[in-house]
């Protein structure tokens, strides 16, 4: 079975190797210095120190594979080629909540750094698969948990460089 490809946009892959870069380079050697303090205390078989850096160096060395694996297969949004006439990925989008009136705006993002606080959704979100592909002036009906929703395209524009 082929591995997930996960689609960043430039400022997405920049941040992932950043937070991979901090971990290899800072939080290893932080919790590495940690076990090595532990150790100095003495019996480690009733050592919480020790339990607990050895427990945060698994966590660390997990999110470096999983890191690894998202660099590895990652593949570069060009939001210099990201269209303006149907929702895509590297998009943003406003949308208009047909039940309030809100407008939303949101940017499209792949699912590896999609983060709702900073208004990046997932295209494998439902809102973000409802959207794909559509128009200015599509109407769309996005099945979640609370109920149906129903949303106006606005705009669609590309991320300003």
């Amino acid at each position: 079975m082929a591995e997930k490809q996960f689609i960043l946009t430039a400022e997405g892959l920049k941040k992932i190797e950043q937070k991979f870069d901090h971990l290899k380079s800072v939080r290893r050697r932080e919790v590495a210095e940690r076990i090595k303090q532990a150790i100095e205390f003495g019996d480690i078989s009733e050592n919480s120190e020790y339990e607990d850096a050895k427990n945060e160096q698994a966590f660390i060395e997990g999110e470096i594979i999983t890191l690894e694996k998202m660099l590895r297969n990652s593949k570069l949004i060009d939001e210099d080629e990201v269209g303006t006439d149907v929702v895509s990925i590297g998009a943003i989008v406003v949308l208009k909540d047909l039940e309030f009136g809100d407008e939303l705006e949101y940017a499209i993002v792949g699912s590896a750094e999609a983060d709702p606080a900073e208004l990046k959704i997932s295209n494998e979100s439902p809102v973000g698969q409802a959207i794909l592909g559509q128009k200015v002036g599509s109407v769309v009906e996005v099945n979640v948990p609370a109920g149906i929703l129903k949303y106006e395209v606005l705009e669609i524009r590309r991320v300003k460089n």
